[in-house]
């Protein structure tokens, strides 16, 4: 079995709890959980039990697909599935304290993308509750933000301008750019993307920059600098740093909200850490070679390497992880477009390229 997880469907043969779902790396079953459903209807959410004892034995999966990808939120844990059709959905972890005795019982819900349409709780953040929070401000910042309801310090900071403090930690910091910083950091780039790397190490960082992207695309406010250049720069920081959140909060006003709520939101998220059984899926999780892009690289493969006729197998010798099944549905759709053509039937069947000028593209 792939080293990537998978999500793998069995029948029990229980009336009540006729599924069973577990998530597999490996030879390694991370969870296994006993549904009512093996895939939840629209306003619907399906109500699981953790399996006490695996079977003695497993027949063969009436479903197992590969997992694209998985995170954690909280109290769930949301994954993809490679393929085109019921491909999103949640697994959520609560405890609930007993009525009549001490103690906490579990209960799992597994959710879709169409239950959670229809779901009353829909629109509900995933971060819940309000918690003080503690920021330290660089000793060298000049004209510092203000932060309420905040217990705030100045202390020198080994990287960014403010920082927000858990368990005598640092654990989200901020980079704060006028529009006139930036413009100057932009004369030594190079220290610049430094400095971005440094800031992106960090598991929770953002740069916040008190300007409209608008404004260094006015000829009459860049100075020396053409917004051609100020335009490739922006589009560069971005995609060298794609980890770090680059934001153009408008004002200095708006870069401190923004800046108050994104301590707040880490502090949320850190005050509910991941439960053992919410750990217990993410722990090792690899994101498949195809993660959220096989049609991409179908399509990369189809038109720039695999020779005008090729198999399936040539095709899957490129992609060993996907299921010919998808390389199939996949193959049928550019075959739809016109961009393919079947020649052949069973295991001598080659698909052709079809020229762009012809009159079947």
């Amino acid at each position: 079995m792939s080293e990537y997880l998978q999500w793998l469907i069995h029948a029990t043969g229980d009336e009540k709890f006729p599924w069973r779902i577990s998530i597999v790396q490996g030879q390694v079953e991370k969870i296994a959980l006993l549904a009512q459903s093996r895939w939840p209807g629209p306003g619907q959410q399906v109500f699981c039990l953790r399996e006490d004892e695996p079977p003695e034995a497993l027949t063969e999966p009436v479903e197992q697909v590969a997992v694209a990808h998985l995170r954690r939120f909280g109290r769930k844990v949301s994954l993809v599935l490679e393929r085109n059709r019921h491909k999103r959905c949640d697994l959520l972890f609560i405890k609930r304290p007993y009525k009549n005795r001490p103690g906490e019982y579990e209960q799992i819900f597994f959710r879709t993308q169409k239950s959670l349409r229809e779901h009353k709780s829909r629109g509900r953040t995933n971060l819940f509750g309000e918690h003080n929070i503690e920021v330290v401000i660089d000793s060298r910042e000049r004209y510092p933000w203000k932060f309420s309801k905040a217990e705030v310090r100045r202390s020198p900071l080994p990287v960014g301008d403010y920082a927000l403090i858990h368990q005598d930690r640092h654990t989200a910091v901020v980079e704060r750019k006028t529009f006139e910083n930036l413009l100057s950091d932009i004369g030594t780039l190079q220290l610049l993307h430094q400095q971005l790397s440094e800031l992106s190490t960090w598991p929770h960082s953002a740069v916040v920059i008190e300007a409209q992207y608008a404004d260094f695309l006015m000829p009459d406010r860049t100075g020396r600098w053409s917004v051609t250049h100020l335009a490739r720069v922006l589009a560069e920081l971005t995609t060298l740093h794609a980890d770090l959140p680059i934001i153009f909060a408008g004002n200095r006003k708006m870069a401190n909200q923004w800046t108050q709520g994104f301590f707040e939101a880490v502090a949320r998220k850190l005050a509910e850490p991941a439960s053992a059984e919410v750990a217990e899926v993410t722990a090792g999780y690899r994101a498949t070679p195809t993660s959220g892009g096989d049609e991409q690289q179908v399509r990369y493969l189809v038109g720039q390497e695999l020779p005008d006729r090729f198999s399936i197998d040539d095709l899957q010798s490129s992609l060993p992880d996907v299921k010919k099944t998808r390389l199939r549905s996949l193959l049928g759709r550019l075959r739809d477009e016109g961009r393919l053509e079947r020649v052949g039937h069973g295991r001598a069947a080659r698909w052709q390229k079809v020229p762009p000028n012809s009159e079947n593209h």
